[in-house]
């Protein structure tokens, strides 16, 4: 057959370097790899090979995915029947993953096009070629897995030895040559979580309480120098903190903790006591703390002779426990030692707090309070004050009682109850401070919160 007559092949050649190491020379390995494929080429001239305008190399690239520019813009060429042939100096610059080697395969048979590795003399024309391709490419994988292993088994070793083998250390550390070091600023933060969690017992009163303090998550630095700033502290971290052993001196490799390195910043006692207090259900020691709260309106209810209506209940012989605001003769004597009757306290509660509830929905009650609260604090506005009280309302349900007792003697001054009436005076000041309280808190210095 006539030259003339050949079929014209038209050949691409694909280029690939794992790492970026040499490529500021004046010839690199890219380079070599280019020249070798066009020279294959040329030599194939009689069979009417001819290179096509573009080169496809992709520098500092890993063969072990397909997530390479070059790569996509060639297999874009040969959906666009572009290239009839793929010219590889060796099988593993193409790919060294089997799976995605499939993937070519595929497509190069779907568009009739072949290829060639100039060192190793495959064509992917004949059906040995093929087998030899896939042998090829097994050995290839089962190299790569293999070095896997290995890394994989160097950081396991050296995570039993204790040494920090990468990302982002827990708040209470630094690290300094592969070891964690304790950071003392935050070593004291960590160890006031422990201790408060085991003095409240909620995780939902310490992150209110540590937001208020201006507490966050650890803040770093990343290697290109980026500054990442800590967060503030929420449920999530408070658990991931109290159920993170490295605070005991350990470090995990995959399940297992091992004994690292490091010192500990929480001791073994405090440790056993706080996952004592995990160990219960949440729903427990959720009652637990609802059952220890003081009545709601302890000390700010009176009658309408101005004498304090203290608490008081009776228990029935089936064990429940009804509650009342009784004058004190009551119950200092005995029940009905004063002739006034008794106050059932869920039901004057109730009432006080949908008092409370209606001044906090109504923008026109608080702007009867608004010019004695900006007194008292000039930074204040309506914007400010509404949007907090708006806040308040909508989270006020899933507040424990003694939070909302809380809140409750923040706001209100007095309660006055008579027989047909009850009065309820807010404390101008109670506005101004709850409206701070439920501002963004400062975090700029958490160690002197902590201090």
């Amino acid at each position: 057959m006539s030259e003339a007559l050949k079929r014209r092949m038209r050949c691409a050649v694909y280029t690939r370097k794992s790492t970026d190491e040499g490529l500021d020379q004046e010839y690199n390995s890219i380079d070599a790899q280019r020249d070798a494929g066009h020279a294959y080429i040329a030599s194939q001239r009689a069979e009417g090979w001819i290179s096509v305008a573009d080169d496809y190399d992709d520098p500092a690239f890993s063969g072990g995915n397909m997530e390479r520019p070059a790569l996509k813009r060639l297999m874009a060429d040969i959906e666009a029947g572009k290239i009839d042939v793929i010219v590889i100096y060796k099988i593993d610059r193409l790919t060294r993953s089997l799976a995605d080697f499939s993937k070519m395969v595929e497509v190069f048979e779907r568009y009739g096009v072949s290829f060639v590795s100039v060192t190793q003399q495959f064509n992917t024309t004949t059906s040995m070629g093929r087998l030899m391709l896939n042998i090829l490419l097994s050995f290839a994988q089962f190299e790569r897995e293999v070095t896997g292993e290995r890394i994989r088994d160097k950081i396991a070793a050296s995570k039993r030895k204790g040494m920090w083998m990468g990302g982002v250390p827990p708040i209470g550390y630094d690290v300094e040559n592969r070891r964690l070091i304790p950071n003392e600023r935050e070593a004291k933060i960590v160890r006031h979580i422990f201790q408060r969690f085991l003095e409240l017992g909620s995780s939902t009163l310490l992150v209110k309480e540590l937001r208020l303090d201006g507490v966050t998550s650890k803040g770093w630095t990343t290697q290109d120098g980026k500054v990442r700033e800590g967060k503030p502290i929420d449920k999530s971290l408070i658990y991931k903190m109290l159920g993170n052993r490295t605070y005991l001196g350990e470090l995990r490799h995959k399940e297992q903790w091992y004994p690292a390195e490091h010192p500990p910043i929480i001791d073994r006692e405090l440790w056993d006591k706080v996952h004592a207090i995990l160990a219960t259900n949440g729903r427990v020691r959720g009652n637990a703390t609802r059952a220890t709260v003081p009545y709601l309106l302890k000390g700010i209810v009176f009658g309408n002779d101005g004498r304090a209506l203290s608490p008081w209940h009776t228990t029935k012989k089936n064990g429940r426990r009804y509650r009342y605001y009784v004058p004190q003769r009551d119950a200092k004597e005995y029940a009905g030692a004063s002739g006034l009757p008794r106050l059932p306290a869920a039901e004057l509660e109730s009432a006080v707090l949908e008092q409370l509830r209606t001044v906090l929905r109504a923008p026109e009650l608080l702007r009867e309070m608004l010019p004695q609260a900006i007194k008292l604090d000039p930074t204040l506005d309506e914007a400010k004050i509404t949007v907090a009280m708006t806040r308040l309302d909508v989270i006020w349900d899933q507040l424990f009682p003694a939070e909302q007792s809380r809140i409750v003697r923040l706001l209100v001054e007095k309660v006055i109850v008579s027989p047909n009436d009850l009065e309820v005076r807010l404390r101008a000041n109670g506005i101004e401070r709850l409206v701070l309280e439920l501002q963004p808190a400062d975090i700029s210095r958490p160690e002197e919160a902590l201090a």
